[in-house]
């Protein structure tokens, strides 16, 4: 059954991920390192204070959302959060496609779910996978300003309907 619901006449008409992509693919990387640092390390001051990334320290984590055609990687630099050049090869891989981090991020759908369904994938060096993906799963979601949790949630309930939509 589709969903009738504003959501879903707009899930009906949106163009394929790859299309909605490409302005963030588009913007110059000096642009997307300064957004995605500042938010990063403004998020997970206290997670980096408190030495939580470490794990990261000379390691390459890349965040691949397939469907968008989007990859970020990021290391640990002097205690900070810093992204690497697109082709830096990563040490992991954590791949999903865009529906997928929705519903992570908007705590739709369990992590665990996510992965033993292999709807998000580790590769490489899955101990800092797992370490990321735990480290992320602690985060206290009450500790997330109310906007950005109600920006979140809506956007995993697109994430469903999306689902809904495409199956």
């Amino acid at each position: 059954m589709q969903p009738s619901s504003w959501a879903g006449r707009i899930a009906r008409r949106m163009p394929p991920p790859a299309i909605i992509g490409l302005p963030l693919r588009a913007a110059p990387p000096p642009l997307q390192r300064l957004v995605l640092e500042r938010l990063l390390n403004a998020r997970f001051r206290e997670s980096l204070g408190d030495g939580e990334f470490d794990y990261l320290q000379g390691h390459a984590l890349a965040v691949d959302v397939a469907d968008m055609k989007l990859r970020w990687v990021f290391g640990n630099e002097n205690g900070r959060l810093v992204m690497l050049g697109r082709r830096t090869d990563a040490d992991t891989v954590i791949r999903g496609d865009a529906v997928e981090f929705l519903l992570l991020l908007g705590r739709m759908e369990d992590p665990d779910t996510l992965f033993f369904q292999r709807r998000i994938q580790v590769s490489g060096d899955t101990t800092v996978g797992l370490t990321t993906r735990n480290l992320l799963d602690r985060l206290c979601w009450n500790e997330l300003p109310l906007a950005l949790r109600v920006v979140l949630n809506r956007a995993g309930r697109f994430g469903k309907t999306l689902r809904e939509v495409r199956a």
